[in-house]
C-alpha cells in the first residue's frame, strides 16, 4: 500500500511541475490505483514516527561502519562496531539496515559520457484491459531511453528486464550509477543481484520526493502529454506498441530536448562518438 501512495504522490507532483494542461486529481489517481483517498492523505500527512527516526539514525551509523571497512564488513562485524560505540541494536536490526542505499546523484542528472549514470522508474498506462506498467532506464548524458520493459505488474522482474535491455543496447561504464526511487522492487535483494551482475552502483532518492528522480519523471510527463492522453488503448499490446514507437521513432531520435540545447538524444550520442573517434 505504501508503494502505491508513494507512486501517486510522485506522479501528481510530476504533473504539477510539467507543462501539461491536464493534471489528474489525487481522487482519480487513488481510484485508478484502487486505494482510498483518506488513506493516501493520512499516509502523506503522518509525522515521522520515533521508530522511523531511530532507524534513520541507525542507518547512518551502519553506513559509517561499512564505509570505514571499505565496503568489506557484513552485518556481524558492523554489529560489533555498534556495540563498541555504545549504540544499542541487535544483530537482526543491523542486518535489516544492510541494504541501506545512498543517493549518489543528489539531483544532478548530468554525466560526462554515455553509460556513466542512468536513472529509471515505473509508470502505468490505462488500457481497456487494465494497467500496462512501463519501466525505463534513461542515460543521463544523452537523455536517451536505453532500456525499457512493459508488463501487467510492477514487480522486480519488470525492472530487471529494463536494465538487461540497457546493458544489451549500450556499453555501460564500470561502476556506473543507476538511480531510482525507494520502491520495494528497486530495493529488493533480487534487483541488487541484477545490478551487481552488470557492475552497477545503486543510488536512490528519498521516499516520496519526486524531484530526487526528476529526469525519469520528466520523461513520463512527456510521454503522457504527447502520446498517452491523446489516445485510448483497447489492449495492453496496443499501448506497448505505441510506447515503443514513441521512444524509438520520436523521443530518442527526433524530439529536441531543452536540456540538450534543443538537440536530440541520438544527435548527442553521435557527437560524442565522433569526438572519441577523432581523439
Amino acid at each position: 500500500m505504501t508503494d502505491k501512495f508513494e507512486f501517486i504522490d510522485a506522479e501528481y507532483a510530476a504533473y504539477r511541475e510539467s507543462d501539461e494542461r491536464y493534471v489528474p486529481s489525487v481522487v482519480k489517481m487513488c481510484r485508478w490505483m484502487e486505494v482510498s483517498r483518506s488513506g493516501f492523505y493520512e499516509w502523506r500527512n503522518a509525522p515521522e514516527s520515533a521508530t522511523a527516526r531511530r532507524r534513520g539514525i541507525l542507518a547512518l551509523i551502519v553506513r559509517k561502519s561499512f564505509d570505514e571497512s571499505d565496503g568489506t564488513y557484513g552485518y556481524r562485524r558492523v554489529h560489533a562496531d555498534l556495540a563498541a560505540w555504545g549504540v544499542p541494536a541487535g544483530p537482526e536490526l543491523v542486518r535489516s539496515q544492510e541494504h541501506d542505499i545512498p543517493d549518489l546523484v543528489k539531483r544532478d542528472f548530468t554525466a560526462a559520457a554515455p553509460g556513466e549514470k542512468m536513472a529509471g522508474d515505473i509508470t502505468y498506462l490505462p488500457t481497456w484491459q487494465g494497467w500496462l506498467y512501463l519501466a525505463t532506464v534513461i542515460d543521463c548524458h544523452t537523455k536517451e531511453v536505453i532500456g525499457w520493459a512493459t508488463g501487467d505488474n510492477y514487480k522486480t522482474p519488470l525492472i530487471e528486464k529494463a536494465i538487461e535491455m540497457a546493458a544489451r543496447n549500450r556499453p555501460l561504464a564500470e561502476n556506473a550509477i543507476f538511480h531510482s526511487d525507494r520502491g520495494s522492487n528497486y530495493t529488493s535483494r533480487q534487483f541488487a543481484g541484477t545490478l551487481k551482475k552488470y557492475n552497477l552502483r545503486h543510488s536512490v532518492g528519498r521516499t516520496g520526493i519526486c524531484y530526487d528522480n526528476a529526469m525519469a519523471e520528466s520523461f513520463f510527463a512527456a510521454l503522457k502529454n504527447e502520446r498517452v492522453h491523446r489516445t485510448e488503448y483497447p489492449t495492453r499490446e496496443h499501448a506497448r506498441r505505441d510506447v515503443v514507437r514513441y521512444i524509438e521513432f520520436w523521443y530518442n531520435s527526433k524530439r529536441r530536448h531543452s536540456g540538450l540545447q534543443y538537440r536530440t538524444p541520438r544527435q548527442v550520442r553521435e557527437e560524442y562518438l565522433e569526438r572519441q573517434s577523432a581523439a
